[in-house]
């Protein structure tokens, strides 16, 4: 499977940008949610909730970051990080709509996930499957 150097470059920000923030979760909640003003205190059952989304999130963008060096897991990489980067901005509005607005970082941070989340798209739209009349693939030729 073959990616453009623009597909590339696309899960190369989405998959650091992932993995950053879910690691910067992981190793330091009070310092990341300190950073967007929300004092989230010891609970540990609160910690517990906010970690355990964080290392899923690093573990999503690792697989994103996989993809950008090893075609055979581009497929699954664009997947990913097209999903994450649409589901995060929805969750956000969802949010602002149900809940109300949020603090500027909070939106400061939909905005970025909006403008990765329409680069995925944009980077891996569907287009004609070469050889195949009438036939599309999501962005990867194969």
């Amino acid at each position: 499977m073959t990616t453009t150097m623009f597909q590339k470059i696309t899960l190369g920000i989405a998959g650091v940008t992932a993995f950053g923030i879910g690691g910067f979760i992981l190793a330091l909640p009070h310092a990341f949610y300190a950073s967007y003003g929300i004092a989230i205190g010891t609970d540990p059952s609160l910690l517990s909730e906010l970690r355990a989304p964080a290392a899923n999130l690093a573990a999503l963008g690792a697989v994103i970051l996989a993809g950008v060096v090893r075609p055979a897991w581009a497929r699954v990489s664009t997947a990913i990080a097209v999903t994450v980067f649409l589901a995060f901005p929805a969750g956000r509005l969802l949010s602002l709509i149900v809940d109300g607005m949020p603090s500027g970082s909070v939106l400061g941070a939909l905005a970025i996930e909006v403008v990765i989340g329409i680069l995925c798209v944009a980077a891996f739209w569907r287009r004609p499957v070469r050889g195949v009349p009438g036939h599309s693939s999501f962005g990867l030729q194969g």
